[in-house]
């Protein structure tokens, strides 16, 4: 399962071929989002009276969030040691969501990258 990050969300919308795996993706029910990543996509797609797309997000799977604040902490404490600067707390949050689930993350943000050889992130592949 493969959780999708919300940069990957706006090139899809854009009509990206960058994001053309995010179609097979959905397509093969292989995909979830959490609130997070909603809270993100939602305003804009609201703005722009985009209800299909809106049906589109609210059908995927969602993941719940449990945040342990204290995790994060020590996620940002750990990036910055190993020079991962401005990761924002919502990637963190993101991330630490990933991680609980055993999901892999798709994302064009490339601090994810970084990130996976310092936590156990698992980093979705485009093939």
């Amino acid at each position: 399962m493969v959780l999708v990050d919300t940069s990957v969300w706006i090139e899809y919308f854009r009509g990206s071929a960058r994001s053309a795996v995010l179609k097979e993706l959905i397509h093969n029910n292989m995909l979830c989002i959490n609130n997070l990543v909603l809270a993100e996509l939602l305003p804009f797609i609201n703005l722009k009276k985009e209800y299909e797309l809106k049906q589109l997000l609210l059908a995927i799977k969602r993941i719940e969030l449990e945040i342990d604040w204290n995790e994060i902490i020590d996620m940002q404490t750990r990036n910055l040691l190993y020079g991962i600067n401005k990761v924002g707390i919502p990637d963190l949050i993101i991330a630490q969501n990933a991680i609980n689930n055993n999901l892999f993350l798709f994302s064009f943000d490339k601090h994810f990258g970084l990130m996976r050889n310092l936590f156990a992130l698992k980093i979705f592949a485009e093939e």
